[in-house]
């Protein structure tokens, strides 16, 4: 497994093309989720994916504060059917976190995240937040990490 940052402008058309693809297989076609991915967010944020060959196998991306929440926030959090079951996405998230509070210097990070997924978050530290709410008719829960 590879991990690799980048900015927007630091991606070539192939892993651009890459994220895109996944982010697609997996919110839009396998949750059956229509809605409009690309939201103009992804040029200001940071890029951070798994790949295993030369093929992207966990995804997710920071956004700067003012994007989606007062604080930064981490979202698009994916992991591809060939990525599953080998620790991808706490790996990833880890190596956001570690981004966000020691090179970003930021000392909160805001999510809404799947509510299925509330005990993965609340192992890295997220706390819950807010109530249950529907975002593209998935139950999703704000929840906070601080420093």
């Amino acid at each position: 497994m590879v991990m690799i940052t980048k900015t927007f402008s630091e991606l070539t058309t192939d892993e651009l093309y890459e994220i895109l693809r996944v982010r697609n297989e997996v919110f839009v076609v396998e949750q059956e989720c229509m809605y409009l991915d690309l939201d103009n967010k992804d040029q200001n944020a940071v890029h951070l994916f798994t790949t295993e060959n030369n093929v992207i196998t966990a995804y997710l991306r920071i956004l700067e504060k003012g994007q989606t929440f007062d604080e930064i926030s981490i979202g698009r959090v994916l992991v591809t059917k060939e990525g599953r079951g080998k620790g991808h996405a706490k790996t990833l998230m880890i190596k956001a976190i570690d981004h966000v509070f020691n090179t970003l210097g930021e000392t909160s990070i805001r999510i809404s995240a799947q509510e299925y997924l509330l005990e993965f978050y609340a192992s890295l530290g997220f706390k819950k937040v807010s109530d249950s709410y529907l975002e593209d008719d998935i139950p999703h829960i704000e929840m906070l990490l601080t420093m």
